[in-house]
């Protein structure tokens, strides 16, 4: 029996909107929020090695947090399939670097991504505030680290993948159902082990053990999993079904990012993570003030 199944009896815990609380820092429902991604890695999908050096990546913070950036992402393992990177590299990657970018940025809420328990207790250690585990409770002590250092999760879904690889004929009788049972499971399971309700994340990774229609399908379907109250964050920035929609390399994928970053916001999703800065915060702005919930910067034409 999988770990779904054997979960059935457990409570899936909706939650009446609220502030997302992180670090010292709380964010309305209203807010939608950047996450800048920094990836201490030589081989990530997008620009690899682009941060590999620290001193490069620490101009790569400055600038998205003169861009607007709510929430930085340290990651220091692809999640696409390669070489081993064993728990002490991964420490080594990104612990010296997150304990560096907090004396420089005090209120900067930091996430680390990171599934498995040893490097979310070392970057909690130094000033993490969000523990970004992409790959679904893998290591089910995560939620504990979070829960002991008062830190935030991310509850996510990828199916039946395992950490680093790739889904090989995904299938689901309904996607979006699936990750609604399984968000809603871990969303409970962090609560019993003492996370607090607002800081609580969820996420349907995108690409993470699903295929192109998968993702799509999620996409559309975000707002049944904006409808359970939790934080939902999106996760679209440059990826595989956003290339295969368009027919494009992952240089060629902004447009398709921002489309589909629209379409979350719209539909209700918080939090985006992102290699555009820039270009995210202005499509999440203009969707905003489309929405009502946010006034132009300036409003002179045909009243002057």
């Amino acid at each position: 029996m999988d770990d779904v199944a054997a979960g059935r009896s457990e409570p899936r815990p909706r939650r009446t909107p609220g502030p997302l609380r992180l670090g010292g820092r709380e964010f309305p429902p209203e807010r939608a929020l950047v996450m800048a991604i920094v990836n201490r890695t030589p081989d990530s999908f997008y620009r690899p090695g682009v941060t590999w050096d620290e001193d490069a990546a620490m101009e790569r913070v400055h600038a998205i947090v003169a861009e607007g950036a709510d929430l930085l992402d340290v990651g220091g393992v692809p999640a696409k399939p390669g070489p081993e990177v064993t728990v002490t590299e991964e420490i080594r990657r990104v612990v010296p670097f997150i304990e560096r970018v907090r004396a420089a940025y005090p209120d900067l809420v930091i996430s680390v991504d990171t599934w498995r328990q040893e490097p979310a207790r070392a970057a909690c250690e130094v000033g993490a505030d969000l523990l970004n585990d992409t790959w679904s409770a893998w290591d089910p002590k995560v939620a504990d680290v979070a829960a002991e250092f008062g830190v935030g999760l991310v509850c996510s879904h990828v199916g039946v993948a395992l950490p680093r690889n790739r889904p090989h004929r995904a299938a689901f009788a309904d996607v979006a159902a699936d990750v609604l049972d399984r968000v809603l499971l871990l969303a409970g399971r962090a609560l019993a082990a003492g996370v607090a309700a607002d800081r609580i994340v969820i996420d349907p990774a995108h690409d993470f053990g699903k295929n192109t229609w998968h993702s799509l399908e999620v996409t559309g379907r975000l707002g049944e999993l904006t409808a359970t109250g939790w934080p939902v964050l999106m996760s679209a920035s440059r990826k595989d079904f956003v290339g295969e929609t368009l027919g494009v390399g992952v240089d060629d994928r902004l447009a398709g990012t921002l489309a589909a970053t629209a379409v979350g916001a719209w539909l209700g999703a918080r939090v985006f993570r992102a290699h555009d800065v820039a270009a995210t915060r202005q499509a999440l702005d203009m969707v905003a003030s489309i929405k009502g919930e946010r006034p132009p910067t300036r409003a002179t034409r045909g009243l002057a």
